[in-house]
């Protein structure tokens, strides 16, 4: 008995070993076959049981193109019987045309066997499909000959008569070129060779950057056609559409573009369809304070262009007049606008201009030279030139009255000389007496003010001052231009009784004033621009320490009085 269950169990054991070593059948088919080139099929690998491994699909890219892939499992039991039905299906595009072989792929261990397809190639008559004229691409350009840099409007077209359920398209490709798409894609129906379309249509900008025929590469559209009356039942929760793959492609378009015309004098090459230059000032009438900013804006709009083929507006040697008008431009405003059938091109420079002396300015004229590309020629936009004229500040004309006194003075004492010698004694005593009674009066607040003033007081008297410099340091340390602004006015108010950076700034050194002027600028012009405060600081502290030693003999003077 022993003997014959051991071999039950051996029997037993190698009926497993053989069942686990056969191997599992893989079926490959295909939906249809001959397939039209452009078209796609499907292949479809079915098996009974579940295959070794995973499937390697990679074989098939070298003749075919895999568009979609999918993978199901089915199990039923029908009549008292276990069925399993797994699949993976794949929806592919050919390659090229010819018999093509199929290749055998594995699954792990598992491997199906290779098969055939006939593909024809694509032809649009009525006997192959009906799709071949019902789905195409039309394209198009502005112009054939453009000039280097200039617009070519690319316009594609799609034309069906058929239900797609998706779609995708490649986009134009020019080497050496900038490519922008224009606008919306618009959708409508038209009449062609007689029957009617809907109609896809898309448009781009192309600017070839050489000059020499240049071609346009085909655009090529893969779409998923709705094949018959497909809908699907119950809102297409159980169905889906049946739909076939089908690709499409334009023509190729060559350019011969055009090299920059002998004829154009102009120093940067810009060809566009129109140009507008206008200039706005922050003070229409062009008059300036002396130390303050005058802002110029100037604007530059460009149909047919992009950003980059846009000429700077002005430089520092056109509108500098020495060291006499300073020169602050802020960083240039660039944008790229996309119109419906055009680029756009804006650029916007803002100056701001601060004369440090009284007197006029002029302003050279602007000129842009452009090619006019409708009407084949050579045009120039101009801002005609410009003068603007510097006043002398309140503070500077009261300057210039005071060295005028001594003279006046002078005058006077000269008078005063030539009268009696007995006007003279009566003077001469009457000041005696005066003068007296200013000696007596002096000591007395001399020595009012020493009772009164103690040491607590005049540290805070001084105190504002110095906080005031503290808040100046911080700012700069921080680069905080709005408090640093502020403190130099509250300094400014202090010192010179003035409250404007403009204001403050003639009564400063040299240094410290390009500092004040430029802190001034950058604020008035919202530049965004990051400033640093260290040269500010640097300025202001050597300003302060001067001006402090200045004043200090004065105090070595005012000691004795206070011992006396």
């Amino acid at each position: 008995m022993l003997i014959k269950f051991m071999k039950t169990i051996i029997g037993f054991t190698l009926c497993c070993y053989a069942l686990t070593g056969l191997a599992t059948e893989i079926i490959v088919t295909t939906d249809r076959n001959p397939v039209n080139m452009n078209e796609s099929f499907q292949i479809t690998f079915s098996a009974s049981n579940n295959p070794d491994g995973d499937p390697d699909f990679s074989p098939l890219h070298k003749d075919f193109e895999v568009l979609n892939q999918s993978h199901s499992s089915q199990s039923s039991w029908v009549n008292g019987s276990f069925a399993n039905n797994i699949q993976w299906v794949l929806d592919v595009i050919p390659k090229k045309t010819g018999m093509i072989t199929i290749p055998a792929i594995n699954f792990g261990g598992d491997k199906s066997d290779a098969s055939s397809i006939l593909i024809n190639k694509a032809e649009r008559t009525k006997s192959d499909t009906q799709l071949g004229g019902d789905l195409f691409v039309l394209v198009d350009v502005s112009t054939r000959t453009p000039y280097v840099q200039q617009q070519v409007i690319y316009t594609m077209r799609l034309y069906r008569k058929v239900d797609l359920s998706q779609a995708r398209l490649t986009e134009p490709k020019l080497a050496d070129a900038v490519i922008e798409t224009l606008g919306k894609d618009k959708d409508y129906s038209t009449e062609f060779q007689g029957e009617y379309y809907t109609v896809t249509e898309r448009k781009y900008a192309i600017f070839p950057q050489k000059s020499g025929t240049m071609t346009i590469t085909p655009l090529s559209l893969t779409a998923a056609i709705v094949v018959g009356n497909s809908r699907p039942s119950f809102g297409g929760f159980f169905n889906r559409l049946k739909t076939r793959t089908m690709r499409v492609a334009s023509d190729a378009i060559e350019l011969n573009v055009q090299p920059v015309p002998e004829h154009f004098t102009g120093k940067h090459w810009l060809p566009a369809e129109q140009v507008h230059l206008q200039e706005e000032w922050s003070n229409d009438d062009l008059k300036v304070n002396i130390g303050e900013p005058l802002t110029r804006t100037l604007t530059l709009l460009v149909k047919g262009s992009t950003v980059g083929q846009l000429p700077k507006l002005t430089n520092k040697q056109q509108t500098v007049s020495g060291d006499k008008l300073k020169y602050y431009p802020d960083q240039p405003i660039l944008k790229g606008l996309v119109k419906e059938n055009s680029m756009v091109a804006f650029r916007e420079e803002k100056i701001a201009l601060i004369p440090s002396q009284g007197g006029t300015y002029q302003l050279p004229e602007i000129k842009i030279p452009w090619w006019n590309t409708q009407t084949d020629q050579m045009e120039i936009a101009i801002i005609p030139a410009k003068t603007i004229q510097a006043i002398a500040l309140p503070g500077a004309a009261s300057n210039t009255h005071s060295t005028t006194e001594p003279t006046f003075e002078a005058a006077s004492a000269q008078k005063v000389s030539d009268t009696s010698g007995e006007k003279q004694y009566a003077w001469m005593g009457l000041s005696a007496f005066l003068m007296l009674g200013w000696v007596l009066t002096t000591l007395y607040l001399l020595n009012s003010r020493q009772n009164v003033n103690t040491p607590k007081e005049n540290e805070k008297s001084a105190k504002p001052n110095d906080d005031g410099i503290k808040t100046l340091k911080k700012a700069c340390q921080e680069n905080n231009a709005v408090a640093a602004k502020d403190a130099i006015i509250r300094w400014g108010q202090q010192q010179y009784e003035v409250s404007s950076l403009g204001k403050i700034a003639p009564f400063c050194s040299k240094e410290l004033k390009e500092e004040i002027l430029v802190l001034n600028q950058l604020l008035y012009s919202n530049n965004s621009l990051e400033w640093s405060g260290n040269k500010l600081w640097k300025s202001f502290n050597e300003y302060n320490t001067i001006h402090a030693k200045k004043e200090k003999p004065v105090d070595d003077k005012l000691e004795p009085l206070y011992r006396l």
